[in-house]
């Protein structure tokens, strides 16, 4: 999984001049409750008049940037603008969607109210109990602007419980100096033009050739945890093999502690692969004028050329059911996911949005993270196994980086490797 991950730091305070205190009060599980407004869920009393009220956020560090327009402000302010019957302040702290997952289970009680999530983290949000099941006005606003496959990426055991903000994949940026649209729909075309930096020791970009080549992943659709990670046999040698022949190049690079964008700076890489998040990145690094974007092409394996999937998902708004006000929580996850939230996050952060009211036409960052959605991508599984693919995953991306897997022994690394996946895969 990758999000830019930055690890949770002490609060800072917007609108407010204390601290994080934990939640407590309320642990009803539905929130029924609209954008502007609506019933409180079952147990909760419905606040009338100008009440006080305490909403705890977290979000990335770059929603919160003044460098980059502070999204996180300009959405508080209007949301508190939009609701003269609460008195809010607003304590806020930071932490990315790809560690909600691990942060706030810690202390589910004491965590945010209201934080984002990568969707692959569903199952060990909900089993902490830290996330509220969405119903009534609020599900159906959700329902109304998402489509079905995007809401099913927030969907576990039939309740949905987060609001969508943005798909969350990957892609190719690459110089348009060097290559051409052309020249990018191929891994092994690219490599005889220019330097092409791939993060082969990240687990979640481990996985794509592998999947290429006819892999799986707890079943077809990655829902069977009992089917486990079947990455071994000679569809496995083969695309390990192949990736022993891509380190060898010399034009290839593995990009680690940010190589890749240093190199398109000082033109030594003339293509990467990231997400959304890097797009303001690449543009300082190569000038907007130079910038191009692609899905991911196709790699040679076994002689053949297979298109690389990518894992994709859908970052969401989570509502925490230990938070005290729940109903003003439940009207602010539900805000920051709204038509005009994500239009103010794509034009401050190039954060592309689920509405799919929003229309951007000719923009080729949205077009890419769209078209890799919906052609070259593979559902991120959120199963309980799937825990056991990341180190393993990453191990064995570095001893390919490393020379440690050769041809001659590429098979038998293979299999040993896809044993530590399925380790526990059926917990």
């Amino acid at each position: 999984m990758n999000t830019k991950k930055i690890l949770a730091t002490s609060l800072t305070t917007l609108m407010s001049v204390s601290l994080l205190a934990g939640c407590g009060g309320s642990s009803n599980s539905t929130a029924t409750q609209g954008s502007t407004g609506g019933e409180a869920p079952a147990g909760e009393t419905e606040t009338t008049g100008s009440e006080a009220v305490t909403l705890t956020v977290w979000t990335p560090a770059e929603d919160q940037s003044d460098e980059q327009g502070n999204w996180l402000n300009k959405e508080l302010t209007a949301f508190q603008e939009a609701h003269p019957e609460w008195t809010i302040e607003f304590k806020t702290g930071v932490c990315s969607e790809g560690d909600a997952g691990t942060t706030v289970p810690q202390d589910a009680e004491a965590a945010a109210d209201v934080y984002m999530f990568a969707n692959d983290q569903l199952p060990s949000l909900i089993e902490a109990g830290a996330l509220a099941e969405l119903g009534g006005s609020t599900l159906d606003d959700i329902k109304a602007r998402n489509s079905e496959k995007t809401i099913g990426y927030l969907t576990y055991d039939g309740g949905v419980y987060g609001v969508p903000f943005t798909t969350n994949t990957w892609f190719m940026y690459y110089d348009k100096r060097v290559f051409s649209e052309d020249d990018v729909k191929s891994l092994d075309t690219m490599l005889e033009k220019g330097v092409v930096a791939y993060p082969l020791t990240t687990a979640w970009y481990f996985a794509a050739p592998y999947l290429a080549n006819g892999c799986t992943m707890f079943g077809a659709d990655g829902t069977d945890n009992d089917a486990g990670i079947q990455f071994n046999g000679e569809a496995g040698a083969q695309v390990t093999d192949a990736l022993v022949d891509l380190v060898a190049n010399p034009n290839f690079k593995n990009d680690a502690d940010g190589l890749g964008i240093a190199g398109l700076a000082d033109g030594s890489v003339n293509a990467i692969f990231s997400g959304s998040w890097d797009y303001t990145n690449v543009v300082n690094a190569l000038g907007e004028e130079n910038v191009g974007i692609a899905t991911a092409p196709t790699m040679k394996i076994n002689g053949e050329d297979k298109q690389l999937l990518s894992f994709a998902g859908v970052k969401g708004i989570g509502v925490n059911p230990h938070c005290k006000n729940m109903q003003a929580a439940v009207a602010l996850a539900s805000f920051l996911g709204s038509t005009q939230a994500q239009m103010d996050h794509y034009e401050l952060r190039a954060t592309v949005p689920t509405d799919t009211t929003i229309d951007i036409p000719g923009d080729m960052l949205v077009k890419a993270q769209n078209d890799t959605i919906d052609s070259t991508s593979f559902p991120q599984p959120f199963v309980p196994g799937m825990s056991k693919f990341w180190d393993p995953a990453a191990t064995m991306g570095s001893a390919i980086v490393n020379g440690e897997v050769t041809h001659a022994n590429a098979a038998e690394k293979t299999e040993a490797t896809n044993e530590l996946y399925n380790s526990s895969a059926v917990d």
